[in-house]
């Protein structure tokens, strides 16, 4: 059975981020309303009832749009007045496999409380009452859930044939469904930070040096004698002699000396969900005399 689920947001940036996020998770474009204060609208593929030419207001045509396909009376004009003081609207016709998918994504911190809204706009003079829109024969919804201000609805053919009946008043029997979803929370964050830093090193070395020293010395003796024809004596000469010296030399090598490895492990727990679901169950008192008529009987509560 196709529903409707319905979200207030406070702001037109908000809603354009969450019907990015439904159109990426595989929700058709076709199956999403959007209403803004600012005019920027989307309509359901395949609706019509909001007229631009009509010489209501843009909240009262959004109104008369939400009636039209299928929004119990009270809930649109709820919406509507939300539009009207600057909030935006989604509305996402949604098959059964889709729902929980739909509603964790509208189920944002963003999403504002309806019946909260409607208190607050009471306490400021809003009576709920209609602005004078016409009621263009909208089809009857059933209640079936609520979540964070967004109205969960489904179609339910029978109670509007019997509400269009001359002859027979009718009591809708609801029951509430129990629908328990997901979402990401954190829990905090690990950051590791590289950094380098220097510090001071001292090496010893041991270099050598080289000094060359002229020294002038008489010799004595004939030793050094020579005759003068001696031609030994008095060719030129030269001597040549090099200092060196060491010096230090710097080079630096760089290893890896050890490592740190960040890793995310997950596991998974099981948690159970409690809450209460609401039912309408129905007493009859027949108080006919008739002794062919049971007096009193009760509704089949397995239904």
């Amino acid at each position: 059975m196709a529903k409707t689920v319905t979200c207030l947001f406070g702001s037109d940036s908000q809603a354009s981020s969450v019907v990015r996020e439904l159109e990426q998770s595989g929700i058709s474009q076709g199956k999403i309303c959007l209403f803004t204060a600012s005019g920027s609208n989307r309509m359901w593929d395949g609706t019509s009832g909001y007229d631009n030419s009509s010489s209501g207001s843009h909240h009262d045509r959004v109104e008369n749009y939400l009636v039209t396909n299928g929004v119990p009376r009270d809930d649109a004009r709820a919406y509507a007045e939300g539009v009207r003081r600057g909030h935006a609207l989604i509305a996402v016709r949604c098959d059964d496999d889709e729902t929980d998918r739909v509603v964790d994504i509208l189920d944002d911190d963003d999403v504002l409380d309806i019946d909260e809204r409607q208190s607050a706009w009471r306490s400021e003079g809003w009576s709920h009452q209609g602005s004078g829109a016409t009621d263009l024969g909208a089809t009857a919804t059933t209640s079936a859930g609520m979540l964070g201000g967004s109205a969960l609805s489904g179609r339910d053919d029978l109670y509007a044939e019997g509400r269009g009946s001359d002859r027979d008043e009718v009591i809708p029997v609801a029951e509430e469904e129990l629908h328990v979803g997901k979402r990401e929370v954190s829990h905090g964050r690990v950051r590791i930070r590289s950094h380098v830093t220097e510090r001071p090193v001292q090496e010893q070395v041991s270099l050598r040096e080289e000094h060359v020293s002229v020294e002038r010395r008489p010799v004595e003796g004939t030793m050094r004698t020579g005759s003068a024809n001696n031609g030994d004596l008095f060719r030129e000469r030269s001597i040549e002699m090099e200092e060196r010296s060491e010096e230090a030399m710097v080079s630096k090598e760089a290893r890896v000396v050890e490592e740190v490895v960040v890793r995310k492990d997950a596991d998974r727990r099981t948690e159970t969900v409690s809450d209460t679901v609401r039912k309408t169950e129905v007493e009859v008192d027949d108080e006919r005399r008739s002794s062919g008529v049971p007096r009193t009987g009760t509704t089949d509560k397995n239904r």
